[in-house]
């Protein structure tokens, strides 16, 4: 009986560049590598746009408008003159996730053509990093049949070969699991699961009040589910100002939300309805509460999306300690103008997959400067220090630049100028009230440290006050600039005013 000969491996290719992942990083950078004359593939184990056009900022965005239409028209109509009460109002549960589905779909579609128009080669499937780049030949990928799930994945079957002068990892982050209950995608879920619910559940327990995390309880409640929102430190969104969170809790509480802070999760327990959740004070681990619920959702994080990405051999270096721990070491770590070159040679990453913050925003400007820098071409680069960060829930929250918390702890002298939004006209006139802008600045020159929103339409707002920043424009720049009545923004000219104690409104 004849041997069964084994299938011949395809043809090897070669390319200036291979991009490893097709997120906001890795399709921004192959985009504007091939811009610049580059021969380029992306290789993507999933769909185009990664996590965020598929299960993270553009489709919630989308759920998030749903509830806030919801919110205000059906739930608060009455003070807007629209008398319509919830109980005579049907909710098309599979239209609303249906809606934010066929988004992803759209914005799928359309980085193919922009795959398309740039020449870009796409390929399918799982990658893995054989060698870097040698004396002795260019750097090898091969690529396999993707397998496994949204948190872990892996190749199987027969190789693609693939070479390139340089490799750009951008694979992006996974959601973090609670050691004591991993996601099983139904009772114990993480936010890609969340988004798909084929019901709206009764109850809900989010853990960890960080920005997915409160986007998430802001959308559940808003549609009548009873949120209850456990996160470890003693506020909710740690990573803001401290005013910014406690108006936040304020706001979110009086919607409906339950929040537990300083509180943290003892075990869950499966039952036949959902979860028997045992939660415990941190300050005091003897004080414990019981809750059941439908529904637990974990947002304590991500962590670096890396299984199966390299050959063992090449010894990726990883960053040790820090909240960077465990995702992938690069020179931006101790270069002022770094190339986000890794350990191994011709091998570079960017985005979420290095380490924080983990924004695509941020993602998408690594990934340009990588590739710029790999030409040649003088770039400005990322400017770490003003990197602005936003929460869609409703009231917003946005922020740039330090918080006070973090100019107290430098020594910095500084002063502090608040508005709250309850005696702003158009606040008033469109029904958000609920608010605060924070600007910090330094003395005696008045440069912009920080800027805190929480309020109306924030992440548009933090527009302003990061091109303040980057222009190392003061207070009294911002004061001198007019501002169009009635706007949102004239909040931000108020807050500034404020830093000079001469607030006009507040």
């Amino acid at each position: 009986m004849m041997a069964k000969l084994p299938t011949p491996m395809a043809e090897t290719r070669h390319f200036d560049l291979i991009v490893i992942g097709g997120g906001p990083g890795g399709y921004v950078g192959a985009i504007r590598a091939a811009q610049m004359g580059m021969r380029v593939c992306c290789v993507e184990r999933d769909k185009l746009g990664g996590v965020c056009l598929n299960w993270g900022c553009i489709p919630t965005k989308a759920l998030l408008h749903n509830a806030e239409l919801y919110m205000h028209a059906i739930r608060h109509g009455d003070a807007w003159g629209i008398e319509v009460k919830p109980e005579h109002v049907k909710v098309n549960w599979e239209k609303v996730i249906g809606r934010s589905r066929s988004i992803t779909g759209q914005l799928n579609a359309g980085i193919a053509f922009l795959f398309k128009k740039n020449k870009i080669e796409h390929v399918a499937g799982h990658a893995k990093i054989v060698s870097g780049k040698t004396a002795s030949g260019p750097c090898k990928v091969e690529v396999r049949k993707s397998t496994g799930t949204y948190y872990k994945g892996s190749g199987e079957g027969d190789a693609q070969v693939l070479t390139a002068d340089r490799v750009m990892i951008a694979t992006g982050a996974a959601p973090r699991q609670l050691p004591i209950a991993p996601c099983d995608g139904k009772v114990i879920v993480s936010s890609a699961e969340a988004m798909t619910l084929p019901a709206r559940p009764a109850s809900m327990l989010v853990v960890g009040s960080g920005a997915i995390g409160v986007e998430f309880a802001y959308f559940y409640n808003a549609f009548g589910t009873q949120v209850t929102v456990v996160e470890m430190q003693d506020r909710i969104l740690p990573a803001e100002d401290d005013d910014i969170s406690a108006a936040a809790l304020k706001t979110f509480a009086a919607q409906g939300i339950a929040f537990r802070t300083g509180t943290s999760i003892k075990s869950i327990d499966k039952t036949a309805k959902g979860a028997k959740v045992t939660l415990f004070d941190v300050k005091d681990e003897k004080k414990t509460e019981v809750l059941e619920v439908d529904v637990v959702l974990v947002a304590i994080g991500v962590g670096a999306r890396i299984d199966g990405l390299c050959d063992p051999s090449l010894g990726l270096r990883l960053v040790e300690s820090g909240p960077a721990k465990g995702h992938i070491w690069t020179d931006y770590r101790d270069k002022p103008e770094p190339t986000y070159q890794t350990s191994v040679p011709g091998v570079y990453a960017i985005g979420d997959v290095i380490g924080p913050p983990w924004l695509a925003h941020v993602a998408s400007e690594e990934a340009v400067a990588a590739v710029e820098r790999m030409k040649g071409h003088h770039t400005l680069g990322v400017d770490y220090a003003s990197i602005p960060g936003c929460t869609y829930c409703t009231p917003q929250v946005a922020s740039i630049g330090m918080t006070e918390r973090e100019v107290k702890a430098k020594g910095i002298k500084h002063k502090i100028g608040k508005y709250p939004l309850k005696a702003h006209g158009k606040a008033i006139a469109v029904g958000a009230t609920d608010g605060l802008v924070k600007i910090i600045t330094s003395e005696p020159y008045g440069e912009i440290l920080g800027a805190h929103i929480f309020g109306e339409d924030a992440s548009e707002l933090i527009g302003e006050m990061g091109l303040a920043k980057r222009l190392e424009a003061t207070a009294e720049d911002i004061i001198s600039t007019v501002h169009a009545h009635p706007t949102m923004h004239e909040s931000l000219h108020e807050a500034a005013l404020a830093t000079e104690g001469r607030v006009i409104h507040g």
